[in-house]
């Protein structure tokens, strides 16, 4: 039987456990522990993924990840009402620990319980925040498990992300010629001027209802009183359309044409990479069909929801596994005012559980 009063201590006791990205081995040595006392035979990839099994060919794949973002150090949670906060200073971290805390209470609960469970492979990777770094790095090779349950939505665990959109991250490089500002500024040429003109040329925020498009970093310059000669231009889009994916490239490739134009002695580098690949939910999914028949199981109706995230689901979606991502009680996720409704997390733990019993 799932257990309210253990669950909220289980994430209490995790979220007390700073584990920003690229900084999970205290997390992931708890974690360790805490599967190993459940029986489950526990082993880390070469990147540091964690990766628990409790035997069997065909296992059902349940996973979270173990990171946080900032600001996540010495997280102080307290109980007001029927949610769980953080003192304001930081986030709550309930993104990802909601997820795996539920994980780990249904398998306490079964574990109670003495009841047959399905075969299992628990996975919680590291490095998700920072573009899914950790699954994307993920052994597959140890994973035996088709089919994949993310704890990692936002909101109640009923609210089923139905799509997700392709990323594609893109850094600009810009190298101008240095002079004294004051003394021969004609000499120069301004990295940061030339970096003004292509943003000007490129388009921000939501570009329709499934494309977005953000500018988020630019560092240039050395002093006030030099002409700088390098900047950087960092930043995203996404889209669940591949036609408008090749579009903002082409208006990226654009810009820097007529940066080029404007500037001939200017030297710009153009860098895009993909972070992770779009995928829509279909009536046929194995996974889906699993979760969705489980929540009506227990009265809770599903709901498909489009995102603009990613989460590992995308990754693993891309490596032939059927993954669907569930809510996990947590809102206000990357914000100081993050919280965590405990009725919905109770849902997600007996999501979880009610997916892993048989016959149940």
């Amino acid at each position: 039987m799932i257990n309210r009063d253990r669950l909220v201590k289980t994430f209490i006791d995790l979220v007390k456990i700073d584990s920003p990205s690229g900084e999970e081995d205290e997390i992931a040595t708890e974690l360790t522990k805490r599967l190993k006392q459940l029986g489950f035979d526990v082993r880390r990839d070469s990147y540091g993924n964690l990766i628990a099994s409790n035997g069997g060919e065909n296992p059902l794949i349940l996973s979270a990840h173990m990171d946080t973002v900032e600001p996540g150090r010495g997280i102080a949670p307290s109980i007001q009402g029927d949610r769980i906060v953080s003192d304001g200073t930081t986030i709550l971290g309930g993104d990802c620990k909601c997820g795996v805390a539920a994980i780990l209470e249904a398998l306490e609960s079964v574990n109670e319980d003495q009841v047959p469970h399905l075969d299992l492979e628990v996975i919680f990777t590291r490095d998700e925040e920072i573009g899914l770094v950790g699954a994307r790095n993920l052994d597959f090779s140890l994973i035996k498990g088709k089919e994949s349950v993310v704890f990692d939505g936002e909101g109640p665990v009923n609210q089923i992300t139905s799509s997700s959109p392709t990323y594609i991250g893109f850094e600009l490089e810009i190298v101008g010629r240095a002079a004294h500002a004051g003394v021969e500024p004609e000499k120069g040429l301004s990295a940061i001027r030339v970096a003004a003109e292509i943003i000007a040329r490129l388009p921000q925020g939501r570009i329709d209802e499934e494309t977005t498009f953000n500018v988020g970093n630019i560092s240039g310059g050395s002093v006030r009183n030099t002409v700088p000669e390098n900047t950087s231009i960092i930043g995203e889009f996404r889209s669940r359309s591949l036609e408008s994916l090749d579009a903002l490239q082409g208006q990226i490739a654009e810009a820097v044409t007529e940066a080029e134009h404007l500037f001939p002695e200017a030297k710009i580098e153009t860098h895009l990479h993909t972070e992770f690949e779009t995928y829509s939910l279909n009536e046929d999914d194995l996974a889906t069909k699993r979760v969705t028949t489980t929540l009506r199981g227990l009265g809770l109706q599903p709901i498909m929801k489009a995102s603009g995230g990613g989460t590992d689901g995308n990754v693993f979606r891309l490596n032939g596994i059927s993954a669907v991502v569930v809510g996990m009680a947590d809102h206000g996720m990357h914000t100081v005012r993050e919280s965590v409704v405990i009725p919905e997390l109770m849902d997600t733990a007996h999501l979880c559980e009610s997916l892993i019993r048989i016959n149940a």
